[in-house]
């Protein structure tokens, strides 16, 4: 009689595994888009309109081409507002835009221009951004953005921490009363997605006079 080889055959740990395939994107993900805004649309209407109704956060990285007659707010000139005629070439632009419910401080656009003399010019846009051609602009967007108030106020340690289980979930029976009246038609029809992520203090902070959220 022959004796059987001992072991697993020689080639057996060598199968090929199935590919691992992905079919839905993470609440973390971050979706790159690449807008043209055409000629003589606002720029600042149309992101927004795009965040509102898409219901996602747009983080703008940069933006090429030609806009004309821009109102801008210079910080160096202690906050004076500037309204510059002409065309201006975009050098740099820049910004956030967050759909309802988030205040509408939380969004805004940073832009840099280049003028025909070779002037240049910058500060935060103030009314409207008319495209001169078609401009092209560079974001991300997001779903799972989470509100947060600094400084953040010292916690009891006996209390658990809100959020800890992950996605920033609301959990005081105070949060959860507040949400389901006193803001319930502000939150409806919102991405769950982002209405789970939002960290609500115990106050509304549209509604908390004499302290801005900024």
């Amino acid at each position: 009689m022959t004796r059987r080889p001992r072991g697993r055959p020689a080639g057996s740990k060598n199968k090929p595994k199935p590919p691992i395939i992905i079919t839905r994107d993470s609440a973390n993900a971050l979706k790159t888009h690449v807008m043209e805004v055409a000629d003589g649309c606002d720029i600042v209407e149309s992101v927004s309109n795009f965040a509102r109704r898409r219901q996602r956060g747009v983080c703008i990285m940069s933006g090429t081409g030609t806009v004309t007659n821009v109102t801008l707010r210079q910080p160096a000139s202690s906050g004076a507002v500037v309204s510059l005629h002409g065309r201006f070439e975009i050098l740099s632009l820049a910004g956030s835009f967050l759909p309802p419910p988030a205040p509408p401080a939380a969004s805004g656009l940073t832009i840099y221009l280049a003028g025909g003399q070779g002037q240049v010019v910058g500060g935060s846009v103030v009314g409207t951004l008319i495209a001169s051609g078609p401009v092209v602009i560079m974001s991300a967007s997001f779903s799972n953005a989470a509100y947060e108030r600094l400084p953040l106020e010292e916690e009891d340690p006996s209390m658990p921490l809100q959020g800890s289980g992950g996605g920033g979930s609301i959990g005081s029976p105070q949060q959860q009363q507040m949400l389901g009246d006193a803001t319930a038609p502000l939150f409806h029809g919102l991405n769950p997605n982002l209405l789970n992520s939002v960290q609500m203090p115990t106050e509304a902070f549209w509604n908390t006079p004499g302290r801005s959220p900024y």
